[in-house]
């Protein structure tokens, strides 16, 4: 990573409470193109949460506690604010001496940009402005929020038009919250209806139309320089598992989360 950073563009691009089941499951069916010819070797990685919501997991990613590989341990962190006797700093670790990564990039020189999804990211309250304060520049619309059933779309415009107004020497880090897949998400699955709900059939729907649509913010970014990407859930939710239902709890489904890093090469008009 001290490579990467001041050399490359970088994309955090959270996935809302998608569980590792639905989003294995769907790469295993070929059903998730754009995302799967991305994943190293095609399939996800399995990890486990390091928050089970999303405020108290994005503030653990923006504080350089990435998923954890569900391996025995310790592992290696990708990026790490100073800590004496940190035991998942390595030497190939980016070390930040600012209390969050997203302060440590812009100290880095780097341009940093939040589009928000859920309502932790929607600033309309003092609690809803917490994430979004730790960038230079943030975006949240009701139209990116859950109850859209457009809104990864919509956060995709916004980001393209984040990245074109971007001057071409100038490095970015983009962080965006995809809230497609969190509740309500019946409205993805055709023929549901509100009054059947959210099921997990209607997660599935979800990430597929994120799929539809991704390819389209990966060549935003790629068409400026190569990008480091990194894709994951902050934490799953139940259906139903164990008799639970949602998130905020201690379930496998839950805690179990998809996650991939990768580059995304320039274009060639960009190389």
């Amino acid at each position: 990573m001290n490579e990467i950073v001041g050399r490359d563009d970088l994309l955090l691009l959270t996935l809302d409470t998608l569980r590792h089941d639905v989003a294995a499951e769907l790469v295993a069916e070929g059903r998730l193109p754009q995302l799967a010819r991305h994943l190293p070797g095609g399939a996800w990685e399995e990890r486990h949460a390091p928050g089970n919501f999303t405020y108290a997991s994005h503030q653990a990613m923006f504080a350089g506690f990435l998923p954890t590989p569900a391996t025995p341990g310790p592992h290696p962190r990708l990026f790490a604010a100073r800590f004496a006797g940190s035991e998942t700093t390595a030497e190939r670790t980016y070390v930040f001496d600012t209390p969050d990564l997203v302060s440590g990039l812009a100290a880095a020189g780097y341009r940093t940009v939040c589009v928000g999804g859920v309502g932790f990211f929607n600033k309309r309250g003092a609690l809803g402005g917490v994430l979004p304060g730790l960038f230079q520049e943030s975006h949240w619309e009701p139209e990116f929020g859950v109850a859209s059933a457009t809104s990864f779309e919509a956060q995709v415009d916004r980001a393209e038009q984040c990245v074109a107004e971007l001057p071409r020497g100038q490095r970015l880090f983009l962080f965006l919250n995809v809230s497609a897949l969190h509740q309500p998400n019946w409205f993805h699955l055709p023929g549901a209806t509100r009054e059947a709900g959210d099921t997990r059939a209607s997660h599935r729907a979800a990430l597929e139309y994120v799929d539809r649509h991704v390819g389209r913010l990966f060549d935003a970014l790629r068409a400026r320089r190569r990008c480091f990407a990194i894709v994951c859930s902050d934490h799953g939710t139940a259906y139903g598992d164990g008799g639970y239902t949602g998130h905020r709890l201690g379930h496998p489904s839950v805690w179990t989360v998809p996650y991939a890093h990768f580059f995304l090469e320039p274009l060639e008009s960009s190389a």
